[in-house]
């Protein structure tokens, strides 16, 4: 992803984040059954349908082989935001249901498990592989220093504490950020058993509004 989409969905993403506990200062209990909420709420539940096309295109063989799969991860990415974006919108902060709490639970995880698997984990690991650079650069010159040899290599006269304090800030820098990497290395588990999760309960949120609202009608 481009840093323009990277940000652009880190918009969205943040915007679902922030507005999920927005029930502790409003709340809309007519809005998700009002016109205006069942279309935002169609619409978020069309953009969790259409996250299926790229779980469709990795797991067929013909359709993987007929997919540019690169497109479609950015489709799946923006598809996801979108959804829950919309989705969260459609709830107008009214979380009384325990089907409604359940389904907005489990969107958030496939959203946020979904963006630090596709963004966060990636940036991650460009970090460390910077570091890792730099650290060797330090650890070159340090070297240099140690064998008299600084002002033939053209350095500037660098206290030697300095840099061994450099390079053992680089060095705590890269084992936390190793260490965040491992915690979050499972974060596909995750996103997979809430998509799973996600479904069952959109369909029986789908259900129970048809059902009571033709009810309602009659």
């Amino acid at each position: 992803m481009s840093a323009r989409e990277r940000l652009a969905v880190g918009l969205l993403v943040a915007m679902v984040a922030l507005f999920a506990p927005g029930f502790l200062l409003h709340a809309a209990p007519r809005f998700p059954g009002s016109l205006a909420g069942g279309i935002l709420g169609t619409g978020g539940a069309v953009g969790m349908l259409l996250l299926l096309a790229y779980t469709l295109a990795r797991r067929v063989p013909w359709l993987r082989r007929r997919a540019a799969l690169g497109a479609m991860l950015s489709f799946h990415v923006y598809a996801g935001a979108v959804g829950a974006a919309l989705g969260m919108l459609h709830t107008g902060h009214h979380y009384r249901s325990p089907l409604g709490i359940a389904l907005v639970t489990v969107m958030l995880a496939v959203v946020l498990s979904g963006f630090v698997g596709r963004y966060y984990l990636v940036q991650l690991g460009t970090d460390v592989r910077d570091q890792r650079q730099e650290l060797g650069a330090l650890r070159a010159r340090y070297d240099r220093l140690a064998t008299g040899s600084a002002a033939v290599a053209g350095l500037p006269d660098v206290s030697v504490r300095a840099l061994v304090a450099g390079i053992a800030d680089l060095e705590y820098a890269i084992d936390q950020r190793e260490a965040l990497k491992r915690a979050l290395s499972r974060w596909t588990v995750l996103h997979v058993a809430a998509a799973i999760a996600l479904y069952p309960l959109l369909a029986l949120h789908i259900w129970n509004g048809v059902y009571y609202g033709l009810r309602w009608l009659r």
